[in-house]
Formats: structure tokens, sequence, C-alpha cells
């Protein structure tokens, strides 16, 4: 089920906050809890009802050795000298998991291409989500093996790990700023406040999905395929960088909407990542939970940049390594995390010794690295994106031909470009709401365009990784 359809916002959505809030009104607080989570399953079972008995397994394994964790934390328990093998087993048990569903013909297609070999490939269809759940419940046995995490009820670790807003994109959930939520009573109340505040990001997110984000996908989609020259090649990459912001930003925007109805505040996954003046203020603003995520439980526990510089090079490139990785089973990835991670590199060096370069060059060299970086995001090939490259460096000739072509797309990028820079994102306008006819006419305004645009379903990118 997608945010921007019809059986979405016209019936499950509005379903779901009143029969939660209908249970609240007669104090059944603990069966609302149940119906979210049983909402947010049939949420996920509406793509494909076969891979819930998979999650639940999950849910089941991890909390099983969450509570083991918690349990043993005491020196009189009989697994407390265990617990590092406890914990050992639940992370392997995860990644085998997220391996066997994401990355097992990757694997298969690399040996048999190495070894000559000719195992077949399982075509195993993703399950939607899967990288974010496992995330997030590998960071709660990590905590519940630090003693940080407490033991939560189990319906509260369900409702964690699938509430449904963030499921199958994320944000990337941290138990200890989610779990509590679940049990305050003030959030158990028909909060006015959160509601217009929740639909007023809500309605911008959908605007930014499907009328910026889809309409430059349209542009993206056909570059990727054929484009060659400098003009289009540069057209295709500029496209894909405003559709992949406007679409996983506009997913994220409706997700914290959608949890403000029933008064859960979701972590801030953006902070205009394309005004940022180096690789490492861009990973401060892009998806900001997975850097967390990266930094909280690979980064730190290899040792960070405590041991020194050439360990902390070393660090940084595994870490990006992996959340290459993660994005998808393919070298395309690997690459564009060992990119990110040779510029983190590279911008330490320079920091240690270089001159702090004028704010405007800091700017341009780290939006163009970025933009040229995601043409090994988008690709489906190396050569699919080497061409691309090739085009964007003029090596198959600039042709100004057919510009007629290319001008209602350059002419968007151009009216975007300035908005994203420079004006407030859709955090700051959530911090500085004030409900009032404004604001009312602009969120109907986007609420009604959007409406005319959601015949051409289309999921959202993320939704692949």
């Amino acid at each position: 089920m997608l945010f921007n359809s019809y059986v979405f916002i016209f019936a499950f959505f509005p379903i779901t906050v009143a029969g939660y809030f209908i249970l609240c009104r007669f104090r059944l607080t603990y069966a609302a809890k149940v119906w979210l989570a049983l909402s947010s399953l049939v949420f996920y079972g509406w793509w494909d009802v076969r891979y819930v008995p998979l999650i639940l397994a999950s849910i089941a394994f991890n909390y099983t050795v969450g509570r083991l964790l918690i349990a043993s934390s005491e020196p009189s328990s009989r697994l407390h000298n265990h617990r590092k093998k406890l914990l050992t087993a639940g992370i392997v048990g995860d990644i085998l998991l997220l391996g066997y569903y994401k990355y097992a013909d990757f694997f298969l297609e690399n040996l048999n291409a190495i070894a000559g070999s000719s195992f077949p490939l399982l075509h195993i269809v993703l399950p939607l989500g899967i990288s974010f759940f496992t995330f997030t419940q590998i960071a709660f046995l990590v905590d519940a093996y630090k003693q940080k995490a407490k033991e939560y009820d189990i319906i509260n670790y369900v409702l964690f790990v699938t509430f449904y807003p963030h499921l199958i994109a994320g944000p990337i959930l941290h138990h200890g700023e989610m779990m509590p939520q679940f049990d305050r009573v003030r959030n158990k109340v028909w909060n006015w406040s959160n509601v217009t505040r929740g639909g007023f990001i809500f309605c911008i997110g959908l605007f930014k999905k499907v009328v910026i984000a889809d309409t430059f996908a349209e542009f993206a989609n056909d570059g990727f395929a054929r484009a060659h020259m400098f003009i289009d090649s540069w057209v295709a990459a500029l496209s894909y960088t405003f559709q992949l912001y406007f679409d996983f930003s506009g997913y994220t925007d409706m997700a914290i909407g959608i949890a403000l109805f029933f008064n859960i505040r979701l972590p801030q996954n953006f902070n205009s990542p394309y005004k940022a003046t180096s690789i490492q203020d861009f990973w401060r603003r892009w998806h900001m939970t997975l850097s967390r995520f990266l930094r909280d439980y690979i980064y730190i526990p290899l040792g960070g940049n405590r041991k020194g510089k050439f360990r902390t090079y070393f660090n940084n490139m595994a870490v990006f390594l992996i959340g290459g990785f993660w994005h998808g089973a393919g070298w395309t990835f690997i690459m564009w995390g060992f990119l990110h991670g040779l510029a983190q590199v590279i911008q330490r060096i320079w920091g240690e010794w270089g001159r702090p370069l004028p704010r405007w060059l800091a700017w341009g060299i780290t939006f163009l690295f970025v933009n040229v970086t995601w043409v090994f995001f988008r690709a489906e090939s190396f050569d699919q994106a080497l061409r691309l490259l090739k085009g964007m460096a003029g090596l198959n000739g600039i042709a100004f031909s057919h510009f007629e072509v290319y001008f209602y797309p350059i002419l968007l990028i151009a009216v975007f470009l300035p908005i994203v820079l420079f004006t407030r994102n859709s955090s700051e306008r959530e911090r500085d709401f004030r409900p009032g006819w404004k604001t009312g006419l602009a969120a109907a305004a986007m609420f009604i365009v959007s409406l005319f645009f959601l015949n051409r379903i289309s999921e959202f990118l993320y939704f692949n990784f």
C-alpha cells in the first residue's frame, strides 16, 4: 500500500486513526496499541501477505534475543558469561536473513563469473522494508547488550518495528526515542495541534512525491536509458538528483505527518542536504537516521577517530562501503559507497593540510560530487553509468541541436534548484508551524493538485532498498 494512493488516503489511514482514538477514548489503551500493530501488519501485508510471517519471525527472534540479553545482564544469571555469544548469534541471524533475501543472487552471480560455475539464481522477491527493520532491530540488540535498552512489552516492541508510517522506507528508528511514546498518557488523546501540523507536513510530502519527484522521474528514466551527449546527460543526472531528494524526503514528510496524527514524533531524516558545503556536512543532512546508525553501531565500535588517522581513514571507508552495500546488491552501489568514503578521507586530509575554501566553492564542489556519484546510485550497470559520465564530461560531443526538447526539464531544474537552496525545508516549517488560513489554504492547494496526479501511481525509490 502506498501513501500516495486513494485507498490509503481515503480508507486505510482514516480508519486506523479513528479506530485508535475510539479505543483510547474508552480507555482501552492496550487494545489501541494492538489495533495499531495489527493495522501496520495489514499495511505491510497489502503488498504481499506471504511476507507477514517473515517480519513476525524476525520480530519474535529479535525480541527473544533482546530479552535474554537484558535478563542476563545480572551477574547471577546463568547466561551472564555468554552475553557476547548471544549478541553475536542475534546479529548473525539478522544478517543471514537480510543476506538471503537481498544478496543471494548477487553472490551467486559473482561466484559463477569468478569460478565459472553455473549455480542457478534464486530470483527472490525482496521483502519491503527488510533493510530498515533489520537495522532497527540490530540497534536494539546492541543496546540491550550494553544495558541501554529496557525490557519492553511485546506489543510495544512489535509496534516499534512495524509502525506503518516508517515501516517501508524509514526513518530508521531508535527504541529509546520511540517506545516510550507508545505509553505516554497524553499521546492517547486527540490533539488538534498535532493533527493540523501533521496534515500540513503530509500535504507537503505528498506534493513533493507525486507532483515534483514523479515529474523529474520521467526525464531521469528517459535520460538514463539513452542519454550520451553533454546536455541530455546532465539533464538526466540533475533530474535524478532532484527526483531522489523530493521522492525520499517526500516519503519522510508523509511518514512524519501521519505519525503526528497518532501523537508520535518520528526523527528528522533530512535537513536541506543540497545546501551542504562539504561531504561530511552532506551526511549530517541526508538520510540522517542511517548516518546515525552507521556512526553509532559501526564507525564508533570500529574505533572511530580514536586510533590514529590511518585507522580513521579505514573506518570511514568501511562504513561507507557497508552503507553502499546496504542500499543495494550491486557493484554500482558499492562504487557509490566507495566514492563517498574516499571523499570523507580526502576531506579529513584537506582539513589537516589544506586551506578553507570559500563557501560558494565548497558548496559547488560538494553538489557536483554528490550529483556525479548519484549516477552510480541510479545506474543499472557500470556500462550505463560510464556512458552517462562520459556524456557529462563532453567526451561524446556537445551538441546543441534539439535544445527545445530539453527546455522543460532545464526550466524545472532552474526553478527548483534555488527553492532547494534558499527556502526553508519542511522540518523547519513544521517547527515554526502556526495554524491559520494561509497555511490551511497552502495545504489544501497542494493536496488538491496532488490528487490529480495520483492516477500515475509510482512506488517510492527507497522501497527498493
